[in-house]
């Protein structure tokens, strides 16, 4: 992986998963962050691996290892509306967040479905461009700040566990369900 982007693997580990917890990668994309958290929470556990864009999920389903095949499930699925990921309430201990933020139009359609699939308590991982990289990274009218970010989830009721420096060009915070 190139020194530009964040580790997958390193900033998964922030999160504290364990074996057979279940976890979603909402805006899963090319599925790092899905293998990376199917690798701790193995066998016993379950990665929901949800994108918007079906041929982004056949993709991620492709090019994951056969001992990873059945951990991660691919959701076709819109995270940005209530019900939009198809899972029950109160399914998984934790989310990942990672580089869809800034993508995001209905950022209170995406808290409500969060904090739905959610169990209390549960916890979420947001990673997020800290800035517009000239060309890489999203458009500098597009970036969201990590002060706005925090201020997004702890106005919809999360709890803000710690921040971390997700790579170079990255910021992670750790929240917890409210």
């Amino acid at each position: 992986m190139s020194a530009h982007f964040s580790d997958p693997r390193e900033n998964v580990l922030q999160l504290g998963l364990h074996e057979g917890m279940k976890v979603g990668d909402f805006g899963a994309g090319s599925g790092h962050y899905a293998r990376a958290a199917a690798g701790i929470v193995g066998e016993s556990g379950k990665v929901y691996a949800v994108d918007v864009q079906e041929d982004v999920l056949k993709h991620l389903k492709l090019n994951t290892h056969d001992h990873h095949r059945h951990v991660i499930e691919t959701l076709w699925g819109d995270i940005e509306k209530p019900g939009g990921t198809h899972l029950r309430d109160d399914t998984l201990d934790a989310i990942i967040l990672a580089n869809t933020l800034f993508q995001i139009e209905n950022r209170l359609g995406l808290l409500e479905e969060i904090k739905r699939v959610l169990k209390p308590d549960g916890k979420l991982m947001l990673v997020d461009w800290a800035g517009s990289y000239g060309g890489m990274g999203p458009a500098s009218d597009k970036v969201v700040s990590e002060h706005e970010a925090e201020d997004l989830f702890i106005n919809g009721g999360f709890h803000k566990v710690k921040s971390f420096r997700a790579g170079p060009h990255h910021y992670g915070i750790i929240f917890t369900a409210p």
